[in-house]
């Protein structure tokens, strides 16, 4: 497996160098897998701050700015990061209007950021948390106990970033991150397994002219393994999924997300098969992110995300947002 990196023991440390280079308006720690928007702490600004393993960039260190989050903790590939990173995040962002902890429900990112949180509150600073726990596709996985947190992660943290943006305090903005978090749904359908660079080769066995519906972002098994289906009957199964467990009655944003190996050009070709399929089931969208946003390194495969919008939602999510995967309106 060819993987364009010099050593597996450094992948995450050369990648925040780039990062850092490409983006001065970030500062990275790259000794301690810190990134923080370098104008941190923003006076009377509730700071966002969440985190999990490499691999699914550019969550979560590419929504780290403007509109978004305060600060990001890397973790080694598919490895949670640790307590102190989150504590260091927190004391970094906080201003003394409290941080928001914006945790995807995987074992070992709860229990580091429960820990994280008691260090942070033990220095003085006060810490909302919000768990995302959108993916309908199975209850329980290798990594977590209850539903695993996904592509609604992305919606967490744009939607209660915006409101931070606009001065809301820590209670409103946790409120409505967890109203964000109830109102999302994810699928994911995995067409090949991801590499690790550790391994240097497959995560998972998935035989040629297969697929796995439901997928984790990590490789974890779905709901089952069919043979090839076409782009149309993928959405409607992803489409049937999220709308039968979410049943929204009103207009949502969708995201659709590619993997990390899937092609643009057929992530807009599945889009077009995603809108159909909602517009089948009466569900009106009102605003569609297409790209690689939670991916899982080069794994093929696509997630469908819904999420419930309201006139409140629908103008935070159109406010300025600047990082370095995500930016408009600045």
């Amino acid at each position: 497996m060819k993987m364009l990196i010099n050593v597996p023991e450094t992948v995450v440390a050369d990648g925040l160098r780039g990062l850092a280079a490409a983006h001065p308006e970030l500062t990275v720690d790259v000794e301690n897998r810190l990134v923080v928007r370098r104008d941190a702490p923003v006076e009377g600004k509730v700071g966002l701050v969440s985190g999990g393993g490499s691999g699914h960039e550019p969550l979560h260190a590419g929504f780290v700015g403007r509109g978004m989050l305060d600060a990001a903790c890397p973790g080694e590939v598919f490895t949670s990061p640790v307590p102190d990173q989150m504590a260091r995040a927190a004391a970094a962002v906080d201003s003394g209007a409290g941080v928001l902890f914006v945790i995807k429900n995987y074992t070992g990112d709860v229990l580091n950021f429960d820990m994280a949180a008691e260090l942070a509150e033990d220095e003085g600073v006060q810490v909302a948390k919000v768990i995302v726990n959108d993916d309908v596709a199975v209850t329980d996985s290798l990594y977590t106990a209850g539903r695993r947190g996904t592509g609604g992660t992305l919606f967490v943290e744009r939607l209660a970033g915006a409101a931070a943006e606009e001065g809301a305090p820590l209670d409103r903005v946790a409120t409505l991150a967890h109203r964000v978090n109830d109102g999302c749904r994810s699928f994911g359908v995995a067409l090949s397994a991801c590499s690790t660079p550790a391994k240097g080769g497959p995560t998972f066995e998935l035989p040629p002219g297969q697929l796995e519906l439901g997928i984790g972002i990590h490789g974890e098994p779905g709901r089952e393994r069919r043979a090839m289906m076409t782009s149309g009957e993928i959405a409607d199964a992803a489409v049937d999924a999220v709308v039968t467990d979410l049943r929204p009655d009103g207009p949502v944003f969708v995201l659709v997300n590619g993997m990390g190996g899937t092609p643009l050009l057929e992530l807009y070709g599945f889009n077009a098969e995603v809108q159909r399929a909602l517009g089948e089931r009466g569900v009106p969208v009102v605003r569609t992110l297409v790209g690689n946003y939670v991916t899982s390194l080069d794994m093929a495969g696509a997630s469908v995300t819904v999420c419930r919008a309201d006139d409140e939602l629908l103008r935070l999510w159109d406010s300025p947002v600047r990082t370095a995967a995500l930016r408009w309106g600045c």
